[in-house]
């Protein structure tokens, strides 16, 4: 399993990362982002310490861990300097929320996160195919996600990324241990989404796409 969204008690999990880590790793993790949520106020809080943390559990096991963070309800002309300034700071994996249904993230926010060049879009909700054909161009990638609420727009998510070729990847969002799942769980959860045997090769290998990636920045 590779999994690039989830938050520790550094933002709203409930475990610290070793914990969290840790954990993953018990269920056959392959690597994990740390990506709890930021924006102006604690950025220079949270990201230093999922650095740091995620160097020392790179050094003692064999999962990679990613430090990251997702940009969370941040106004839109913030989004491009918080993308720049994280990456700056260490983060190896930027998300930015997603316009979805559940919550009232500021209209724009998808369209928005992808021209800055985000490496992923979490539940982007009713994203527009026009947003979606943009991501593709820039290499933006769309989530789809286990999480309860979130889920809801999988499959318009699914629709929209096949119709406009936009990658697509898999995340938990996990904020508790209970949250993580492991490769079999993954896979049945993408097939209860109608998605064929290709797709979800193509999902998969996206995500180990975006760890090579985020390991030689």
């Amino acid at each position: 399993m590779i999994d690039l969204h989830t938050h520790t008690l550094l933002s709203d999990g409930e475990l610290i990362p070793s914990e969290l880590v840790r954990r993953a790793w018990a269920k056959g993790y392959k690597a994990i982002g740390l990506t709890d949520h930021v924006d102006n106020s604690n950025i220079d809080f949270v990201l230093p310490r999922l650095v740091k943390v995620s160097k020392v559990l790179n050094n003692n096991w064999p999962l990679k861990v990613l430090p990251g963070v997702e940009i969370t309800h941040a106004p839109l002309k913030e989004i491009a300097g918080l993308v720049k300034y994280a990456r700056k700071i260490g983060a190896k994996i930027v998300i930015v929320h997603g316009e979805t249904v559940t919550e009232p993230v500021i209209p724009g926010t998808n369209a928005e996160a992808i021209a800055c060049r985000a490496d992923i879009v979490s539940h982007p909700g009713l994203i527009l195919e026009k947003d979606a054909r943009l991501a593709k161009a820039m290499g933006v990638c769309l989530e789809i996600t286990t999480r309860r609420g979130h889920s809801e727009t999988n499959k318009h998510v699914i629709d929209i990324a096949l119709a406009s070729g936009a990658k697509l990847v898999l995340n938990t969002d996990s904020h508790s241990p209970d949250d993580l799942i492991d490769d079999v769980a993954a896979r049945d959860f993408l097939l209860s989404l109608g998605l064929k045997d290709g797709d979800i090769e193509n999902i998969l290998a996206n995500s180990r796409s975006l760890v090579e990636k985020s390991i030689k920045r």
